[in-house]
């Protein structure tokens, strides 16, 4: 068997702190990619749990703390595939990447590599490439017992990083944060250099999974990466680099749960932990907490000597509600926490974040917010545009939001990864609601090492997101190959260690095998979900097979589980500007007919009042590598790659406001419907 505590050690621990020199052969275990022989089931209980994720606020500037970005213009060299831990052999960490007489390439970051050159080698490359800048730090960072840290919101998948040539910290999963407290690398008062090596290599253990595969070419030999899932394998530093202050004693890390009670109060239950474990034994230390409005005037508050947790209690509260739903939505206070000292007039650490109040409960037949019963309707997205890829572009991030509210939406599944930590902001601000998924995609051959990083994968991203209000239910796979029987004790012991951790949300996945009893993952989940796609992958162009196909399959979900049942995809691949009439597969009046007739199934399993949501396949089209069954990319969009309505997104928005309408008595917008002729 696996030594399971080494490769938990190697692979999932994130920001640890590692010897000057890396373990090639270490490093290169964790990268091998072998099918796994068959074997007895495996024994789940004995799989090393996650160590819990401490820390990683997102980095706020207040009155004792400062925030620089590292964001601009990097330098990057390509290893050669062959040879992927040549840099690691030769310490390129510990000179500069020009030395090493590699070209170099201007790269911006955030961004995915992959298609801001003009490089085919450099889209489709298969293992490292090597990150470089240079900055500096202010000399003052090292007086006044500062601490100094480094964060990176996402690397994919894999990264090692230097600062001026000394092991800094590592980290394994794509899409979420990672940290490290970095003074003692720094020179203070000088130029600095930060070296990142980012390794894009997925194997049967890594979450998503892949495979990469040695083949011939016309030049000796090629190395390939392949997938199984739907979405292009970009890589790089997607997220934003942030280098900041904290005190020496600082708070460190913040845990809220809310409820809204009878007669308007609202409840916040907050946990702490502070940085510098002997301030908790200082009983001069307090904790002044303050909640304060919109127009930031305070409207709670207390003086907490505990330090560890506490309870704040809010008269008259405003909740947080989804777009739509109400007219005051995404309503989010800010919580400020002081860290004080009876003797000293400034505090030793301040830090504030936005919180929504909300209620969230669940049963057999239904999802409720603030006692209300949702009625879910939205899309599965990606975080994919043109030259950029997967990398943050606020102004992307924006006009997405501003679509969601003008097509009607108020909910949508992070497909099929954690979106960046500003989108989940957005979403609070804006009412929307996540499904918030985690990067298992088509997970396969299922094995303990692998379910250990699954495991880590959802725990870290739990500990990122569950502050959140908009986030109301976690997503724990996507189509999976639930129809083996190894999947039921795999998905039994995940399921039951992410409901340890949920933090008061229900656990969903999207599954696409028949319908039940072959699932083997369903019966574990709190909400139901399921992709299917009726009149494109099943029956193509009949749309005459939708209404009953769908109506009786969510009904059979349903039956089997007694459970909500949400239908997380269904759609048709479009070609923007393609008419044919009659409709033709592929063109826009197709995908607008077979959207349509979702809608009549959709309307008449509301009526069973356990089918909670709808969700079309695909916001936005998005790039997926090369194959012959996609021009140029997936098309499922509503909205075409440069956010520009296809005529389904006309359609669906006049049903989404429709359905805001009915439900909670919403005002139409003016536009929503041509004017044609008076009747009268």
């Amino acid at each position: 068997m696996w030594n399971l505590k080494r490769v938990w050690i190697v692979l999932v621990s994130a920001t640890l702190l590692y010897a000057n020199a890396i373990d090639i052969e270490e490093y290169e275990e964790v990268q091998q990619d072998k099918q796994m022989p068959a074997r007895k089931p495996f024994n789940y209980s004995n799989v090393v749990l996650p160590r819990p994720t401490v820390g990683l606020l997102y980095p706020r500037e207040s009155e004792m703390r400062e925030v620089r970005s590292l964001d601009g213009v990097w330098q990057l060299i390509k290893s050669n595939a062959s040879d992927p831990l040549q840099g690691i052999r030769e310490e390129w960490y510990k000179q500069t990447l020009r030395s090493t007489e590699h070209e170099i390439i201007l790269m911006p970051v955030p961004a995915s590599y992959n298609d801001v050159t003009v490089d085919q080698q450099l889209r489709d490359h298969v293992g490292t490439v090597w990150y470089e800048r240079n900055f500096f730090v202010p000399s003052y960072w090292s007086k006044d017992r500062v601490r100094t840290w480094l964060r990176f919101g996402s690397v994919h998948y894999q990264a090692v990083v230097w600062i001026n040539g000394q092991l800094a910290m590592r980290h394994t999963i794509g899409h979420l944060p990672f940290e490290e407290e970095v003074g003692r690398f720094i020179n203070y008062g000088n130029e600095n250099r930060i070296t990142v090596m980012v390794d894009n290599r997925l194997g049967n253990r890594t979450i998503p999974q892949g495979q990469v595969t040695k083949q011939p070419a016309d030049n000796g030999v090629a190395y390939v990466q392949s997938y199984t899932f739907d979405f292009f394998n970009y890589a790089g530093i997607h997220r934003s680099v942030h280098l900041y202050t904290t005190p020496e004693t600082y708070i460190k890390d913040v845990e809220l749960k809310t409820q809204i009670g009878n007669q308007e109060l609202g409840r916040i239950d907050y946990r702490l932990i502070i940085g510098n474990g002997s301030v908790s034994t200082i009983k001069t230390n307090y904790m002044l907490v303050q909640l304060r409005d919109r127009n930031n005037v305070v409207v709670a508050h207390q003086i907490n000597h505990n330090l560890q947790n506490g309870t704040l209690l809010v008269p008259n509260v405003k909740p947080w509600w989804p777009y739509l739903m109400h007219p005051l939505p995404g309503y989010m206070y800010t919580l400020e926490f002081q860290l004080k000292v009876d003797s000293e007039v400034a505090p030793l650490d301040v830090y504030r974040l936005p919180v929504g109040i909300r209620s969230l409960s669940w049963s057999n037949d239904s999802l409720t917010l603030n006692g209300k019963p949702l009625y879910l309707r939205g899309f599965g997205k990606h975080e994919d545009s043109d030259i950029r890829g997967k990398g943050l572009d606020n102004a992307v991030l924006m006009r997405d939001f501003n679509l969601l509210k003008w097509v009607g939406a108020n909910a949508y599944r992070t497909s099929h990864y954690p979106y960046s930590e500003e989108s989940m902001q957005f979403a609070d601000e804006h009412g929307i609601m996540i499904i918030d998924e985690c990067p298992s995609v088509n997970t396969d051959l299922f094995e303990p090492q692998l379910l250990e990083n699954h495991m880590s994968a959802l725990e870290q991203l739990i500990h990122r997101d569950r502050n959140h209000a908009s986030v109301i239910a976690w997503s724990i796979a996507n189509e999976p190959r639930t129809k083996k029987k190894s999947a039921e004790a795999y998905f039994g012991a995940l399921a039951n260690y992410t409901r340890s951790i949920a933090q008061g949300r229900p656990l969903t996945a999207a599954s696409n095998v028949d319908p039940p009893p072959a699932c083997m993952m369903s019966q574990f989940l709190d909400i139901t979900g399921f992709n299917r796609y009726n009149a494109w992958y099943h029956n193509p162009g009949r749309t005459d097979m939708i209404v009953q196909s769908m109506y009786d399959e969510a009904r059979k979900w349903h039956e089997h589980y007694k459970k909500p049942v949400i239908v997380f995809e269904y759609g048709a691949d479009t070609m923007e500007g393609y008419h044919s009439l009659p409709a033709y597969i592929w063109s826009e009046d197709y995908q607008t007919e077979l959207f349509s007739k979702h809608f009549q199934a959709f309307d008449k399993l509301r009526q069973l009042k356990w089918f909670i949501g709808e969700f079309v396949w695909n916001f936005a089209d998005f790039k997926t590598e090369q194959t012959y069954t996609r021009v140029g990319g997936n098309k499922k969009g509503v909205f075409t790659r440069n956010r520009q309505p296809k005529d389904a997104a006309h359609l669906l928005r006049q049903r989404y406001h429709a359905i805001a309408f009915k439900l909670d008595n919403a005002s139409l917008p003016a536009d929503l419907f041509n004017y044609i002729i008076d009747w009268n």
